[in-house]
């Protein structure tokens, strides 16, 4: 078992599917558990289940002062943060180049990439003083690309180099950066991408995604000493021996 007592995550994008499942597995194993998300009522909720070792914290990521506030809550109620969780991130609207909208476009690049930044930018001054881990939700768009999907993907790339980046610019202080590229997760996103009907990811049978209970126990194990090969780098969910280092199932 992996004992993250005393330990403070915080979890963008928390108000269901990756964030949702995360919540459970790192309170499960002792942890505080910081939510941020848009949706409060759904966050509330969650750690309304969770009991005293959850806050919930209304957040949209793609706002600076809002994260910065969020990290500050988080450090007045357990007086820090260990492990930061990038998982918040949309694909919505999938479109082509020539068709797609700038203004929404431009929405994609605030949410799942400047939205890593904000949180990367918030939380390492903390942890530079006792060190932590930062986990960032990547993807196979981020080497693949993909038709309709020419905002996940350029943000997706643009994530793993941030954590290329702060590993090399933190790794001597004791702050862990990886990524995790999950594969398919059943998930809202799934749903959005399957009703589009474009390129090959939309025609996956559903059987074929993994729940995101799965991502979230392999995040766990990224917290701790096993997973240090891969700092700066990022780890396939695909690859059968991570899942068996991670203790995921099926």
């Amino acid at each position: 078992m992996i004992d993250m007592t005393g330990k403070t995550v915080l979890i963008t994008g928390a108000s269901r599917g990756i964030g949702e499942a995360a919540a459970h597995i790192f309170s499960g194993a002792g942890a505080n558990v910081v939510l941020l998300a848009r949706g409060a009522q759904q966050i509330e909720a969650i750690a309304a289940e969770i009991g005293e070792k959850a806050l919930a914290v209304p957040c949209d990521v793609a706002d600076w002062n809002s994260i910065k506030a969020a990290v500050d809550a988080a450090v007045a109620r357990f007086g820090g943060v260990d492990v930061l969780i990038n998982n918040a991130g949309v694909i919505e609207p999938i479109a082509s180049l020539m068709d797609s909208d700038p203004t929404e476009w431009g929405r994609v690049i605030d949410i799942n990439t400047k939205g890593v930044y904000y949180g990367l930018r918030a939380v390492m001054p903390l942890m530079a003083a006792k060190g932590g881990s930062i986990l960032t939700i990547s993807s196979g768009a981020a080497h693949n690309a993909l038709e309709g999907w020419s905002h996940y993907c350029t943000s997706k790339a643009a994530v793993h180099m941030l954590t290329k980046c702060a590993h090399k610019e933190a790794a001597g202080r004791g702050i862990r950066a990886m990524g995790l590229s999950p594969g398919t997760v059943a998930t809202k996103m799934q749903r959005e991408i399957k009703s589009s009907g474009v390129n090959p990811v939309a025609a996956l049978d559903w059987s074929e995604h993994i729940p995101p209970e799965w991502v979230a126990r392999a995040l766990l194990w990224m917290c701790t000493p096993d997973a240090d090969e891969f700092l700066g780098e990022e780890i396939s969910l695909r690859d059968e021996g991570i899942r068996e280092r991670a203790q995921v199932r099926g």
